[in-house]
């Protein structure tokens, strides 16, 4: 560096200093004593000329030395300063991590206590089946108007069915029950070997059976329901399950009627209903406005049998208009020929080249 330089300068010069200092010694002695003392003035200037040149030195020395210490230390705050204002960005970086963190670790906890909670309800034959018409429930709220569905309905044979959506003939009411054979999925699920599956898809089959049957003899009356009726499984990897791998089971619905639904199929199934809802008020409604256009024709009949009358009127006033004038006309003629007998007194001689009726009026006037 810099500094490094100036300081082997003024060493170097001190350095040539003391050696020519010791080259004058050595030849004042081999001189003599005749120039002594011209020597020594010429070794007082050298002397003089090297204190001046070490205290030019060393006073370069000394600037130089302040102005990198002073540079250094304007570089090392400056570095302490950036270091500073990085660390205390890093710091607060990494607080923003850990609140981050903090928020995915209660969000954590929090889905593995509702994964807790819906194991317990799962658990639980009586809460899963709460769990399914809770949400059968919710779907068919989102989908359709109150007043064409209701819930825990009790029918004529004394069964309550979960969901009952009121819709026209045909079809008529339709029945909607929840059924969540978890139990019977799970050990299908579990089974590690050909035989522990065969016989867990046995057990399966037999529960979804059962459910079917007692569907099919509960929630399907004749002229009081729909000759059919939904079991919804309110899981998609059961729905998917059966229709996969237990065709019998799917025969055996559609044999009995009783279609097996999932949350996604009701919905495509809440949705067609909820057209056919809108075509039945349409027709209603495009029946009420035949009714309107029908009153309608009828009022325009019996304006167009007014107009008509009315006309009729305009008709024979018309004509006694024409009859009146006529009637005017003629008097007025008539009074053109009293005028005329008037003006007929001032020449007697026209009055007797005419012949005349009685006052004076000719017999051929009308």
């Amino acid at each position: 560096t810099n500094m490094e330089t100036s300081l082997i300068l003024v060493i170097l010069s001190i350095t040539l200093a003391a050696m020519a200092l010791v080259a004058l010694v050595w030849i004042v002695r081999s001189r003599g004593a005749a120039t002594d003392a011209v020597t020594m003035g010429e070794i007082m200037g050298l002397i003089k000329a090297m204190g001046e040149t070490n205290a030019s030195g060393h006073e370069q020395l000394r600037r130089t030395l302040e102005e990198r210490l002073e540079a250094a230390s304007k570089r090392l705050g400056d570095g302490l300063n950036q270091h500073t204002e990085k660390t205390e960005q890093t710091m607060k970086q990494v607080h923003e991590r850990l609140a981050v963190i903090d928020s995915a670790q209660q969000n954590l906890t929090d889905l593995s206590n509702q994964v807790v909670g819906l194991q317990d309800i799962l658990s639980n034959k009586q809460a899963r089946g709460a769990f399914g018409e809770v949400q059968l429930e919710n779907l068919v709220t989102d989908a359709l108007p109150s007043s064409v569905f209701g819930f825990q309905e009790t029918l004529s044979n004394g069964t309550r069915a979960d969901c009952v959506l009121h819709l026209p003939n045909p079809p008529g009411s339709i029945v909607i029950d929840s059924k969540f054979p978890l139990e019977s999925y799970r050990a299908l699920q579990a089974a590690t070997d050909n035989d522990a599956r065969k016989a867990a898809g046995r057990s399966f089959s037999a529960d979804v059976k059962k459910h079917i049957v007692a569907i099919a003899e509960k929630y399907i009356i004749p002229g009081e329901t729909a000759e059919s009726a939904l079991m919804f499984l309110p899981s998609e990897a059961v729905y998917a399950e059966i229709h996969a791998n237990f065709q019998n089971v799917v025969e055996e619905s559609q044999r009995r009627r009783v279609y097996i639904v999932s949350p996604s199929t009701v919905m495509a199934m809440l949705n067609t209903v909820r057209a056919v809802l809108k075509d039945v008020r349409m027709r209603e409604q495009a029946g009420v406005i035949q009714t309107e256009v029908m009153k309608l024709l009828n009022d325009v009949r019996l304006l167009d049998q007014r107009t008509e009358k009315l006309e009729t009127h305009f008709q024979q006033a018309e004509k006694d208009i024409k009859n009146i004038r006529v009637s005017t006309g003629k008097i007025i003629g008539r009074g053109d020929k009293i005028e005329e007998i008037q003006l007929g007194e001032e020449s007697p001689a026209d009055d007797l080249a005419q012949p005349s009726g009685p006052h004076g009026i000719s017999a051929n006037e009308p």
